[in-house]
């Protein structure tokens, strides 16, 4: 959290948490800088900021657009509308191509398995195991997105920019994963699965073993803190790239109309092509999160 001193002093202050919104119109002070003029309140000794409040709306957006596409297939038809189409698509891709792929049928029984039986005329049989776990990844994979294209708004910001947040959603994640691995294995199979069978004989392979068990669970830790600075590292990043072109515009203001007006179409045209970008790793660094999410939830299910 910054003071308004602070505030001024750094560059960066458009990317970061605030305590309240930069929106046009605003006080402006001796530096051309807009003040927090809407600062958000203290409710019971806690400060509210920016992200906690666009955190809120991605996850608000996101019960109520799924709450919605829910009741409208329910009957098993498709949702009528392009607006729905387009959640359910994205939905439908995360199952089919990343879950259900990537976790498999690793508790398969009997044939509930959701897969075309040659006589059913292409309907489902039933639900296939992975899409127990459906539900968190989706959860993840959503947030996130609405989260990341938040900051595509002028004056609102990206709360996956902030270290805090992005730590949140990788312990989620670990959570999910050592609960879904007690659950199917059970905490001593969830553990052995960590021990391979070296096959060497003796104290040497019990050695190894061991060594290779406290690999796993120190490699267990890094891969869930590595979700976490991915997405904080790209979507930081992103703004920043943004802000510092855009940032040329008032350094150049001091050198003539000419290399003002270079300068601004410049930085004009490469934070359009950076936008469209940022449009794509949006929905990228959702992706990635929720795919390495579910390759983790894949690793601690299944024997290997």
């Amino acid at each position: 959290m910054l003071s308004v001193n602070e505030h001024e002093e750094d560059v960066f202050h458009h990317v970061r948490d605030a305590i309240g919104f930069d929106v046009p119109g605003g006080h402006m002070d001796a530096h051309g800088h807009g003040l927090l003029d809407y600062t958000l309140p203290n409710i019971f000794g806690l400060q509210l900021t920016k992200f906690m409040v666009l955190q809120v709306v991605a996850a608000v957006f996101v019960l109520i657009v799924f709450r919605g596409l829910a009741r409208r297939i329910r009957s098993g038809q498709p949702a009528p509308g392009r607006f729905w189409n387009f959640w359910e698509s994205i939905a439908l891709f995360i199952r089919d191509e990343v879950v259900r792929p990537t976790i498999g049928d690793h508790d398969h029984h009997g044939d509930d398995r959701g897969d075309v039986h040659p006589d059913s005329h292409k309907k489902p049989t039933g639900l296939h195991p992975a899409d127990q776990y459906l539900p968190f990844i989706w959860s993840c994979f959503f947030y996130i997105l609405i989260c990341n294209l938040l900051g595509a708004i002028p004056w609102m910001g990206s709360a996956t920019g902030n270290l805090n947040v992005t730590g949140v959603l990788a312990v989620s994640a670990f959570v999910a994963t050592v609960f879904f691995g007690f659950r199917a294995m059970g905490p001593s199979g969830f553990f052995h699965n960590m021990m391979p069978d070296t096959g060497l004989p003796g104290a040497f392979g019990s050695v190894l073993t061991l060594g290779i068990f406290g690999i796993e669970i120190f490699g267990f830790f890094i891969k869930h803190s590595v979700l976490a600075v991915r997405l904080f590292a790209n979507i930081m990043g992103g703004h920043t790239v943004i802000a510092v072109i855009l940032g040329f515009i008032a350094q150049a203001a001091h050198n003539g109309f000419a290399i003002w007006g270079l300068v601004t179409f410049g930085s004009i045209v490469g934070q359009v092509f950076i936008g469209c970008l940022e449009l794509f790793v949006a929905f990228l660094q959702a992706y990635v999160f929720a795919f390495l999410a579910t390759i983790f939830i894949a690793g601690a299910v299944n024997k290997h």
